[in-house]
């Protein structure tokens, strides 16, 4: 099943199936095609939607998570979407834990894979190299705990995004105000049903971000994926959506 993208009133999006609503979000540097395969399992019984976030396209000055909480809350309005599962990976997940503290009636369940919201080792924290192939691959690589998972055309897509000096300070905007938004003293207060799915090689967001996270949401399960870093949804799918179904059927 390819990935369709729609455009609608400004949005660019996937609203892929039927019936209960997944919302998933990507991470600073995610895209559509990260979530793949969960599109392909679950919209045969859900209805998958997933914003392409204007991380690198907003105005400066709103560069942040504030300006992406409020994205959200218009497409949310746009999409008419009033009740749904929330599962959000890297800045998505730090995305999704604002929102559903500002929203919880909203939102039945919450999933969150390699998360940031209380510590990040982030490419983003400083200005990306312009112009440097081999730092953007490295970089790439080093958030896979196979380096062969990053490919040629994922790549190719981050170093395109680096090369421009607008989407880098974008990027460095964004990296800089997920840092300053730790989240450790709100989080206590989300009461509904949390999955936690982390790779116990991330490194990006360590296994101890995951029992922190674990620790302060009291609501929480946590499920960890072995030969995996951070993004398990691309590296070990079957075993996030083995994951993500379970906890979705309780």
């Amino acid at each position: 099943m390819s990935i369709n993208i729609k455009e609608e009133k400004g949005f660019r999006y996937i609203d892929e199936g039927e019936g209960e609503v997944l919302m998933l979000l990507h991470g600073l540097f995610g895209a559509l095609s990260n979530w793949e395969r969960v599109v392909n399992q679950f919209s045969k019984n859900y209805r998958v939607i997933i914003p392409l976030l204007p991380i690198y396209e907003m105005p400066l000055r709103e560069a942040g998570l504030e300006g992406l909480v409020k994205f959200l809350e218009k497409f949310l309005l746009m999409k008419n979407i009033e009740e749904m599962n929330l599962i959000g990976n890297s800045l998505g997940g730090h995305l999704a834990l604002i929102y559903v503290l500002k929203n919880e009636k909203k939102v039945k369940k919450l999933v969150l894979t390699g998360s940031s919201g209380l510590f990040e080792n982030a490419m983003g924290g400083s200005f990306p190299k312009r112009g440097s192939y081999d730092y953007v691959k490295e970089r790439v690589e080093y958030t896979f705990y196979d380096p062969k998972t990053a490919t040629k055309e994922l790549i190719d897509e981050v170093f395109e995004t680096t090369k421009s000096i607008p989407k880098c300070l974008r990027i460095v905007a964004m990296a800089k105000s997920a840092q300053r938004h730790n989240m450790a003293k709100d989080i206590t207060r989300i009461k509904i049903p949390t999955l936690l799915i982390w790779g116990l090689n991330d490194t990006i967001t360590p296994p101890t971000v995951a029992h922190e996270f674990n620790k302060l949401i009291k609501t929480s399960s946590l499920k960890f994926v072995d030969r995996c870093c951070h993004a398990p949804m691309m590296e070990r799918p079957e075993i996030f959506n083995a994951y993500l179904e379970s906890f979705l059927r309780e």
